[in-house]
């Protein structure tokens, strides 16, 4: 990891970059697997499963007895810890539920807002050399809460063409019967135009490399929405003497092993804990299995070490990292002054692989800066808010002049008519 040593403002600019391809280079594989899916249906994905995941299949759709053995196929102990977490993270999104908001703005005038799921989600689960059944807690519980009515789930299949009895097991204790063995754009492109095998929904959900990040957006252009555009992981981390070396390497290697595109981020105000830190993640790296790697991904991560906290702080928000952990005594000033962050992390035994894995919050989050405008998926992220109004007939006399001269000012004489009948029509009967 590169040291950099109080650099001004005007020098942030690279600081702030992720390691990230242009998206423009990668749209025309994305609009071509589109194109062709949209044309040729299923055909079209066993293509690009071969080709890609080097994959023959002839059937996507996991079966219910495959589902099932997956009981038996994932050790007692894992199960416990996946039924623990899963309970954590129903609770933390459970509390999340809202009342309806009624109010009566003048008399006779209702105005209230109720929240309705939406009916048709696509979950999407990384798969490659680490299948990511925690990531399938974190969409489908809040997806069930919330109430949606068909959840179809995609992850791409290994070598052999087989879902791993993880996802396979967790996808069962959701309750999620529609699971698919496709990944990739091929896996977002089917959930957005929808094929002989695999419905059609309305938003996808979930975390990817940059070209299933590019197909999400490109889903964006067919009425399709999506949770956010999340890319590679990210971890920033701020930290003074107060903070063991030893914690703070661990948690950087942590999302450094997620993939070479990764960044992680260690922000100090005390010069000291660069040398700390580095020797540290030196020393920890060496066991790594995945050492390779968080290799790669340390070489686009960077120290960056500032004299004066203010700028931390400022420095902190112009990133606006995914993950956030806050390792100081004056964590108040650091966490309240966060603005743009995905998750935060607070003290020394608060790893990020908690909010990762089971301590409940939501693990699905904003990267490459998008957390200045965007939430982590929520409760809300499956829920639609409808607003409703009724207006007696008095309330239409009270409120009608208002409504008929703001309307005619606009030039929209049919809005003020809608009202000016009605006006009439009580004035006759009176």
């Amino acid at each position: 990891m590169k040291q950099i040593i109080n650099p001004p403002p005007s020098k942030w600019e690279s600081l702030l970059a992720r390691p990230s391809a242009s998206y423009d280079a990668l749209e025309p594989i994305v609009a071509k697997v589109f194109t062709a899916i949209e044309s040729r249906g299923d055909t079209a994905i066993r293509e690009f499963t071969e080709e890609f995941d080097k994959v023959k299949l002839t059937d996507f759709k996991v079966s219910a007895e495959s589902l099932a053995a997956a009981e038996d196929e994932v050790s007692a102990a894992l199960k416990g810890a996946i039924q623990q977490a899963k309970n954590n993270i129903s609770c933390f999104h459970t509390a999340q539920k809202t009342d309806r908001v009624f109010v009566e703005t003048m008399k006779g005038v209702a105005c209230w807002q109720e929240k309705r799921p939406i009916e048709k989600v696509g979950l999407y689960i990384p798969g490659g050399s680490a299948p990511l059944f925690s990531t399938l807690l974190m969409l489908a519980v809040p997806a069930k809460i919330a109430g949606c009515s068909e959840i179809v789930l995609c992850t791409p299949p290994d070598q052999k063409g087989e879902i791993p009895a993880v996802i396979r097991y967790t996808a069962s204790l959701c309750g999620i019967s529609q699971l698919y063995a496709v990944g990739g754009i091929q896996a977002i492109a089917a959930m957005t135009l929808g094929t002989e095998s695999i419905p059609q929904v309305y938003k996808i959900f979930g975390p990817g490399n940059q070209y299933v990040t590019v197909a999400k957006q490109w889903a964006t252009r067919l009425n399709v929405s999506i949770d956010m555009p999340a890319g590679p992981s990210e971890l920033l981390v701020v930290a003074d003497d107060s903070a063991d070396p030893d914690f703070i390497a661990a948690d950087l290697l942590s999302q450094a092993e997620h993939g070479p595109d990764s960044q992680v981020i260690f922000v100090t105000t005390v010069i000291e804990m660069l040398d700390k830190v580095a020797s540290a993640v030196k020393a920890q790296l060496e066991v790594l299995p995945r050492k390779a790697i968080a290799e790669k991904a340390l070489a686009n991560s960077k120290m960056i070490y500032f004299s004066e906290e203010e700028h931390a702080i400022r420095y902190i928000n112009a990133y606006g990292p995914e993950h956030y952990i806050v390792c100081v005594k004056n964590e108040d000033r650091y966490v309240s002054g966060i603005q743009n962050a995905g998750s935060v992390f607070i003290g020394n035994y608060t790893p990020e692989s908690a909010g990762d894995y089971a301590s409940g919050t939501n693990h699905t989050l904003p990267t490459n800066g998008y957390s200045k405008q965007y939430s982590g998926v929520n409760l809300d992220s499956f829920l639609k808010a409808i607003t409703f109004q009724k207006i007696s007939k008095e309330g239409i006399q009270t409120l009608g002049k208002t409504i008929e001269l703001m309307a005619a000012a606009e030039g929209l004489e049919a809005h003020k008519n809608a009202v000016r009948i009605r006006l009439n029509k009580i004035a006759d009967e009176n």
